[in-house]
């Protein structure tokens, strides 16, 4: 290898496709286009040793239009015998071709390297005799090209060298960063060579390298044997700066040593793999002749050993243990054809996979560190949390006791199931869900028996065979919402599974022998409490989660929601940000709900709008920005003559694979009311409502219970021309329709009283009739809560006067007007919180409930109690009840 190179003014070109030749590397190619072989012939074969030519990467006509860097175009309509090519820097813009000549066009890059011939072999194509050249060129040095022009058929251009002098080598050699980064390629090269060593098992061969070659001219040589990306190869050629140079061979010598390094780890891992298959092969082998020569050929009586000792080591109870061994000497007399074969089989595998003994190990618990998880949990809830601790700590001072089994009941929403979670984690046990929701066959919960065809176990040991343990915590989830019908009663088959005194021999109808549900922790959770049967509900522990306030959402929002929402949908606090006025306002005006569900709903919404404008906004930012592109269509189309140049490098070691990398970039998104009603759409609620529905006689606002929360119900009464008859709508059940005809039945009686009549002798009905609407229709309605509602309606229909727009009510009346409590009092009066009400008119009785309603609800609202419906109409009024006024009748 030459320590320094001397080159002429002007070289021959020879163009390499997609492909960068670097100082010091070696590459063989077959030249067979004219162009090419009057090159070698002029430039190699005629100057035998002096003999030099200069090699140009070039770029695919597909890649340059989006290549963007210095291209160098030929003057294609020059006159004379060598047509001289200007220099041009800038974008490819600056050429636009139209589509015919696209193709033609062809884009060199400005840095080349000088090479020389090392072997050089003729031969002629039979029967066209045609010339051929084989040679095999190495290269010598960097040149930059000053102007391209051609010669005959090939290429020649004028050339600076571009490698440092010797003064100035030596001067580079004593600056400490280049003797750092020398040290580094240096260690990096010399283990890459032991490794490589050692895989091909030679000595000392390649190391000759390090102590002979400058180190400059061997990081071209070690990067020339990797297979790397184009783009890399032309910044590799492009760092004519020595500490640039030094810096990116050693990033690729470090990369092709990870890559042989993983490549190794995945042959010994394979190979391990395969010699214990084929061990495992081999003895099967061996086993399977054996029994052929001693007649006992059967894999069954294999498969049935392993079960029995499966079976033994289940630590089954004594009497299980006789049952299960009677049922496998029966299978064993069996033959797989038989019809019960399957089934017996099937049963033991249960037997064998159920954990009789197995329970999970309970760390000691920490009732501080349990207090703290479920703090961070679950905002607010605090008579809750305060009774799952109680639940915690009488576990913990009574690891086996028999605790009751909660039932947590509410709207959806608000937290149940993630109670049950915290539950789990704080006793360290495994969870298991099993939906009870839409259940009507008593045989998901205790099995069906084994002489029905596809006959399986019930969930609840199904649940336990999954989660491999006899202690876990089991949520029965909407335990509400089973039914009954010809097939049986679900609830009633849970009574024994929720019953302690029972659960401890459990029997399931497939399984047929008693299970130990007694160290299972059961929770169960439910909208509702009036479609659970009194029996099941007598078992269980009833916690009540009847919803948040507005503050508490605002909270869970900031706290958990919001974070939840960016994560599942790869966004950041950087890249989008909600203010809490914005959450506020969707809290008010999109989802009036006891719980946060819609609320997250509409939170991931306003996140999908922004996932939308970051990925619009990504942009990838390629490897190497300095790559340069010449352009020439003339000789481009030298090029689409055929195959050129077929090339095969001659590499050094293993290949590596290209590593790209990109960055996102996207600006900060924060939410306003503009982005919110275009995501969400217009408001769906408005605090004008009640007055506008309010704003004529005949209506009065209520305050009811439903599975979902309390919701502010309306009802509004008219009068028309008929016979006294009373029309009820809004898809009532028979107990409202009953409190309607009271509250009607109270008002005619005490219709003198109230100055709605002007005598005893006139009737409120005579000549027409009453018609009372619940409004939305669509949904049922029924509830012994809404007789106040109704008296109110008829009193502001007959006296003409209208009801407060700040005041709702709740309670059911007597014939006598006496006001009965009512239930549901905290989930009424936050839903009316949520409505923007100011006064809530409640039973007298009711006062006791108001204990639970959150302290800064009742802060913000006026309770108002009535022992009497007089006193209800007396604050249902503005200036009172209408009896101190005088009706229009």
């Amino acid at each position: 290898m030459a320590e320094s190179v001397e080159l002429p003014s002007r070289l021959g070109i020879l163009p390499f496709r997609n492909k960068v030749l670097l100082p010091g590397a070696i590459i063989r190619i077959r030249c067979t286009s004219p162009s090419s072989v009057k090159l070698v012939e002029q430039e190699l074969w005629q100057r035998e040793e002096k003999g030099l030519i200069g090699i140009l990467p070039v770029r695919d006509a597909a890649e340059t239009t989006t290549a963007i860097g210095p291209v160098l175009s030929q003057d294609v309509g020059s006159d004379s015998s060598e047509r001289s090519s200007r220099v041009h820097v800038g974008a490819s813009d600056s050429h636009r071709l139209d589509v015919k000549n696209q193709q033609e066009n062809m884009h060199w890059h400005t840095r080349g390297v000088a090479a020389r011939a090392l072997h050089l072999s003729r031969g002629v194509e039979k029967p066209s005799g045609r010339v051929t050249y084989i040679v095999v060129l190495e290269g010598l040095c960097r040149f930059s090209v000053q102007e391209l022009s051609t010669r005959g058929t090939y290429y020649t251009a004028r050339i600076s060298p571009l490698e440092m002098t010797k003064a100035e080598m030596e001067q580079v050699g004593q600056d400490p960063d280049f003797m750092t980064l020398s040290r580094q390629f240096k260690a990096a090269a010399t283990e890459l060579i032991s490794v490589l060593e050692q895989k091909q098992k030679t000595e000392g061969r390649t190391k000759v390298l390090l102590e002979t070659v400058p180190v400059h001219k061997l990081a071209d040589i070690f990067v020339a044997s990797f297979e790397i990306s184009f783009e890399e190869q032309l910044s590799m050629l492009d760092s004519v700066d020595l500490k640039v140079r030094l810096s990116k061979a050693t990033e690729l010598v470090d990369r092709h040593l990870q890559s042989i390094r993983v490549a190794e780890k995945i042959t010994q891992k394979v190979e391990g793999q395969l010699s214990k298959s084929q061990k495992e092969f081999l003895l099967r082998q061996q086993m399977r002749a054996i029994k052929e020569e001693l007649g006992d050929n059967d894999d069954d009586e294999d498969d049935v050993a392993a079960l029995e000792r499966k079976m033994q080591s289940a630590g089954m109870p004594s009497n299980i243990w006789k049952h299960a061994q009677r049922e496998l000497r029966r299978l064993k007399k069996m033959q797989p054809q038989q019809p019960g074969y399957n089934s017996s089989r099937v049963y033991l595998e249960l037997l064998a996979d159920l954990p009789w003994q197995k329970a999970s190990e309970e760390h000691e618990l920490d009732l501080k560190a349990a207090k703290e998880h479920l703090d961070s949990d679950h905002y607010g809830l605090v008579k809750v949390k305060q009774r799952i601790i109680e639940y915690l700590a009488v576990r913990k001072l009574k690891p086996d006791a028999r605790g009751p089994v909660l039932c947590f009941v509410g709207p959806p929403g608000v937290g149940k199931t993630s109670l049950a979670l915290s539950i789990a984690a704080a006793l360290g046990r495994k969870f298991i869900r099993i939906s009870l929701g839409g259940v009507k066959d008593e045989a998901d919960i205790r099995g069906h028996r084994r002489t029905y065809i596809g006959s399986m176990p019930g969930r609840l040991i199904d649940g336990l065979k999954r989660v491999a343990v006899c202690n876990p915590v089991m949520l029965l989830d909407e335990i509400d919402k089973t039914g009954s019908d010809v097939r049986g009663d679900p609830a009633s088959a849970l009574l024994e599974v929720l019953d302690p005194e029972q659960n401890n021999a459990f029997n399931d109808h497939y399984l047929n022998v008693p299970f130990d549900l007694s160290k299972v922790v059961f929770v169960a959770t439910a909208n509702r409490l009036q479609p659970i049967p009194p029996p099941l509900l007598d078992r269980m522990e009833v916690i009540e989660l009847p919803g948040y306030t507005p503050e508490e959402k605002l909270k869970i929002a900031m706290r958990h929601l919001i974070p939840r929402v960016l994560e599942q949908h790869g966004l950041s606090s950087e890249l989008l940000q909600i203010p809490e006025a914005m959450v506020k306002h969707v809290i008010q005006r999109y989802t009036r709900e006891a719980g946060v569900r819609n609320l997250e709903r509409s939170l991931a919404a306003l996140a999908r709008a922004a996932a939308v404008r970051v990925a619009e906004q990504e942009q990838a930012v390629p490897l190497s920005k300095d790559v340069h592109r010449l352009a020439s269509p003339l000789l481009e189309n030298r090029l689409a003559d055929g195959g050129e140049v077929e090339m095969e490098v001659i590499p050094m070691a293993v290949n590596n694979h290209e590593i790209s990398s990109a960055f996102r970039i996207a600006s900060p998104l924060v939410v306003d009311e503009a982005m919110l009603e275009k995501v969400l759409g217009p408001p769906r609620f408005d605090d004008r409502e009640a007055a506008e529905r309010v704003a004529t006689p005949g209506v009065s606002v209520g305050l009811v219970w439903t599975a979902f929360g309390g919701e502010v119900q309306f009802v509004e009464a008219t009068a028309t021309v008929g016979k006294g008859e009373l029309h009820l709508t809004g898809q009532l059940g028979d107990v409202i329709k009953e409190s309607a005809q009271i509250a009607l039945t109270w008002v005619r009686a005490r219709a003198t009283d109230l100055k709605l009549a002007a005598s005893e002798g006139i009737s409120l009905l005579e000549g027409r009739d009453v018609h009372i609407h619940f409004p939305a229709g669509a949904v049922p309605k029924d509830g012994p809560s809404a007789g106040v509602t109704l008296v109110t309606a008829l009193v502001s229909l007959f006296s003409q006067k209208r009801m407060r727009a700040d005041t709702a009510m709740t309670g059911e009346m007597t014939l006598r007007g006496l006001v009965l409590p009512v239930g549901g009092v905290k989930d009424k009066i936050l839903a009316a919180h949520r409505c923007g009400v100011k006064r809530v008119i409640l039973p007298e009785r009711n006062l006791k409930d108001l204990v639970e309603v959150p302290t800064e609800v009742l802060a913000n609202m006026e309770i108002l109690l009535a022992k009497q419906m007089e006193d209800v109409l007396e604050q249902a009024f503005e200036g009172g009840c209408p009896w101190r006024q005088h009706s229009k009748l």
